[in-house]
């Protein structure tokens, strides 16, 4: 009953076009059942997903929000535009993303990006997590599975913490339904977000200063999936979600 994790050294700065597999495959050594877990910022860096302010008109509905908020119309109209619908507008700009994905600031983020350069959150995490994946199988013959995670705050909690935003070859719940604690009682409810804590504990490892390394190998679980797999898995639909339906109601009535 144990697991290792360890930090791949020496990636460089990736920028666009960057082969995130091969630069991983190149500094380690991988095998069956290994989970990799990649820093979206680096997924992001090598898709291209930077941009600039410039050129973004907001429209009436970013100037408004601007009004009580720190960031700027040009940039919330950034925000909207990568969302669904947006939960809380002040303090925080929280949203649902296009892919369901809820965090703030649609996950726009300008630490680790030179210049006054944002950078965005891959479109499609799972696809990008299964392109990097066959990459790193198909060079080193083994299977292994792919995470990529970005930081999140929490609701009721102080800090922030790694979560799975893109997953390849492992089921982000394990379901513990049906099978029966230590006195034998029925398990009725309980699912594991196994992939939200594998990003956690790549997490420590990660960092979030200069000093970060932004590929984990996780070794030791068995957890690989031949199922075509999701993190939208994770994802409560709007009628079971509680609290998305009390900010939605404060939004509209208060």
């Amino acid at each position: 009953m144990k697991f290792e994790a360890f930090a791949v050294e020496n990636i460089p700065l990736i920028k666009k076009g960057d082969d995130i597999g091969q630069i991983i495959c190149e500094r380690t050594d991988i095998v069956d059942g290994d989970v990799i877990v990649i820093a979206s910022t680096i997924v992001g860096k090598a898709e291209g997903r930077t941009f600039t302010l410039e050129g973004i008109v907001p429209g009436t509905k970013a100037v408004e929000i601007s009004k009580n908020s720190k960031f700027s119309p040009g940039f919330i109209q950034t925000v909207l535009d990568r969302s669904n619908e947006c939960l809380i507008s002040s303090p925080i700009l929280l949203v649902e993303m296009k892919n369901g994905h809820i965090c703030i600031n649609a996950g726009i983020d300008e630490s680790n990006v030179e210049g006054e350069v944002f950078l965005e959150l891959p479109t499609d995490s799972d696809m990008s997590a299964e392109s990097i994946g066959k990459k790193i199988e198909s060079s080193t013959g083994t299977h292994i599975s792919v995470i990529i995670t970005d930081t999140n705050g929490r609701a009721f909690k102080i800090g922030q913490t790694g979560v799975a935003v893109g997953v390849y070859r492992i089921h982000p719940l394990k379901d513990w339904r049906g099978q029966r604690d230590l006195f034998g009682k029925e398990l009725k409810v309980t699912e594991e977000s196994v992939a939200d804590e594998i990003a956690g504990a790549a997490n420590l490892l990660m960092g979030e200063g200069n000093g970060g390394y932004p590929v984990v190998i996780i070794r030791g679980l068995k957890l690989r999936s031949q199922d075509n797999v999701s993190v939208k898995e994770m994802y409560r639909s709007d009628k079971e979600d509680l609290i998305k339906k009390s900010l939605k109601y404060l939004r509209d009535n208060v």
